[in-house]
C-alpha cells in the first residue's frame, strides 16, 4: 500500500517576495493610519457643512477609532482560523465600501455610523498585516527590522493625516478625504492578489464571543463617558451610571479571560513587565499624539483664524519628524535594542509638550512649529521599540497576539487622546481655548515621561539570531 508523507508546510518566501510582502502591509498600515487623524483637520469644516458643533464632531473621529481598537483581536483570530489574506482582503473591500458612504453622507448620524463600519474593515488589516510580516520573515533580526519598518510606516501615517486632510479640504473640500481612499483600497486589493501569499495559524483559536462583547462594552462605555462628560456633568446620575457600567464591564472581561481556555486577549502575557509597560507605552503615544493633533486643530482654526491647508501644514514638522526618525528608530532596534530610542522619544515628546504648556492666543509661531517637531520626533522613535519589546521573545504563535494587544492599545489610546482634548476645551470660546488646551500639553508631557519607565522595563539588547 502507497503511504504518502505528510505535506511541509509552505517554505518563507525568499528575500525580495518578504519586502514586497511588507511593502503591500505596509500600505495597508498606512491607510488605516491616516484615516485615525486625517479627518482632525476637517473637523471645523465638516461641522460647517452638516451643521453641528464640535462637541458632536469628536464622534466622528471616535466612531472609527473605538470599533478599531474593539475588533483588533477577534479579526487576529478569525484571520487564523479562516486564511490571513483572505480577511485582510475582506477588511480592504470592508473599508473602501464605507469611505464611499462617509464621502456621501448627508447627515451626522451617517457619517458616524459609516465611520464605525470604516473600523470594522480596518480592524481587519492592522493585526492581520502584522501576522503576515511576522510569518514571511523567519529570522529575527530580519523580522525585528521588518517589525521596525510596520510600526514607522504606520506612525508616519498618523502624523501624516493632518497634512494630507488640510491639502485636500483646501483643493476638493470635506468630503475628499474620503474619496481618496478608493483608489488606494483598489491598487492595494491587487497588490494583494499578485505579492501577498495565504497563510493561516498552525492552530486556530477558538472564537471568544463573550470575551469580545465585553471588551467592546468596556472600551465604548470608557471613551462614551470621557465624551459625553463636559456636557452631562461629571458627577451626574448618568456619568456616575456609566462608571458603574464601565468597572463592571471591565471586571467582567477579566473574569470571563482567565477562566477560558482560549482567551480573546491573553492576560497571561501582562505577567511579563516589558509586554505591561510596552502596551501602556503604546497608549501613552498615541494619548499624546491625539491630544497634540486635536488641540492644534482647534487652537489654529478657532483661536488664530488659520485654514485647514494652513492647519494641516503646522503640523508638517510633526510628520517630518516622525518621517526621518521612526526608519532611524527601526535601525537602532535591530542594532541596540529598544531601549535607547524609547528614552530618545521620551525626551523628545516630554520637552515638546512642557514648550506649549503656557500657550497663549499670541504665541510665536516658530515656538509652536519647534514643538510639533519635537513631538514628532518623541513619536518617530516610540512605534519601532515598542511593538519589539511587545513581541520579542515570544514565538511566533503568541507574537500575533502581542502585536494585536499592542495595536488595540494604540487606538485606545487614539481614542481617550481624542476624548480628552475634546473635553478640555468643551464650550471654551476662541479667547479662551488656549488656556483650556494647557493641561492638554501637561498629559502630553506626561506621556513623555512614562516612556523612560518602558524604556527601563525593555530588553537593552535584541535577539540572538543564531
Amino acid at each position: 500500500m502507497l503511504r504518502t508523507s505528510p505535506a511541509a508546510p509552505p517554505s518563507p518566501p525568499g528575500a525580495r517576495r518578504r519586502w514586497s510582502v511588507l511593502a503591500v502591509c505596509a500600505l495597508s498600515m498606512f491607510l488605516v493610519g491616516v484615516d485615525t487623524t486625517i479627518v482632525n483637520v476637517g473637523l471645523p469644516e465638516i461641522g460647517h457643512g452638516l451643521g453641528v458643533g464640535t462637541h458632536g464632531l469628536e464622534w466622528v473621529v471616535d466612531a472609527y477609532v473605538v470599533v478599531l481598537a474593539s475588533l483588533l483581536i477577534v479579526s487576529g483570530a478569525l484571520a487564523d482560523r479562516w486564511g490571513r489574506r483572505r480577511v485582510f482582503r475582506c477588511g480592504l473591500l470592508v473599508f473602501g465600501l464605507a469611505s464611499l458612504v462617509c464621502a456621501l453622507a448627508p447627515s451626522l448620524g451617517v457619517l458616524v455610523a459609516a465611520r464605525a463600519v470604516q473600523g470594522i474593515g480596518a480592524s481587519m488589516l492592522s493585526p492581520v498585516a502584522l501576522a503576515i510580516v511576522v510569518n514571511a520573515m523567519p529570522d529575527p533580526r530580519e523580522r525585528a527590522r521588518a517589525i521596525g519598518v510596520w510600526a514607522s510606516v504606520f506612525g508616519l501615517s498618523m502624523a501624516a493625516g493632518p497634512v494630507t486632510g488640510g491639502a485636500l479640504i483646501a483643493a476638493f473640500g470635506w468630503r475628499s478625504v474620503f474619496w481618496i481612499n478608493v483608489p488606494v483600497i483598489v491598487v492595494t486589493l491587487v497588490l494583494v492578489a499578485v505579492f501577498v501569499p495565504e497563510s493561516r495559524a498552525a492552530r486556530a483559536r477558538r472564537l471568544d464571543w463573550p470575551g469580545q462583547l465585553l471588551l467592546t462594552a468596556v472600551i465604548c462605555l470608557f471613551v462614551g463617558v470621557l465624551i459625553e462628560g463636559p456636557r452631562i456633568g461629571w458627577a451626574s446620575p448618568a456619568a456616575l451610571v456609566g462608571y458603574a457600567l464601565v468597572m463592571a464591564a471591565a471586571i467582567g472581561f477579566v473574569l470571563v479571560e482567565l477562566r477560558r481556555d482560549e482567551p480573546l486577549m491573553d492576560l497571561g502575557l501582562f505577567r511579563r513587565p516589558p509586554f505591561a509597560t510596552a502596551v501602556l507605552g503604546a497608549t501613552a503615544v498615541f494619548v499624546a499624539l491625539n491630544v497634540s493633533l486635536l488641540l492644534n486643530t482647534l487652537y489654529l482654526q478657532h483661536t488664530r483664524g488659520w485654514t485647514p491647508l494652513a492647519t494641516g501644514a503646522a503640523t508638517l514638522p510633526m510628520a517630518l519628524g516622525a518621517t526621518l526618525c521612526a526608519p532611524w528608530s527601526g535601525s537602532l532596534v535591530g542594532r541596540l535594542g529598544p531601549r535607547r530610542p524609547l528614552i530618545l522619544a521620551g525626551g523628545f515628546m516630554t520637552a515638546g509638550g512642557l514648550c506649549l504648556t503656557d500657550l497663549g492666543q499670541d504665541t510665536s509661531v516658530p515656538l509652536i512649529l519647534f514643538a510639533y517637531l519635537l513631538i514628532g520626533v518623541g513619536f518617530g522613535f516610540a512605534n519601532a521599540p515598542l511593538t519589539n519589546t511587545a513581541v520579542s521573545g515570544l514565538p511566533p504563535s503568541r507574537a500575533g497576539v502581542a502585536g494585536a494587544i499592542t495595536s488595540t492599545a494604540r487606538q485606545v489610546g487614539a481614542a481617550v487622546g481624542i476624548a480628552v482634548a475634546g473635553g478640555l476645551v468643551a464650550g471654551a470660546g476662541p479667547a479662551d481655548l488656549a488656556a483650556a488646551s494647557h493641561p492638554g500639553w501637561l498629559l502630553v508631557a506626561g506621556c513623555g515621561v512614562f516612556l523612560f519607565v518602558v524604556a527601563r522595563a525593555s530588553q537593552p539588547t535584541v535577539v540572538d539570531a543564531r
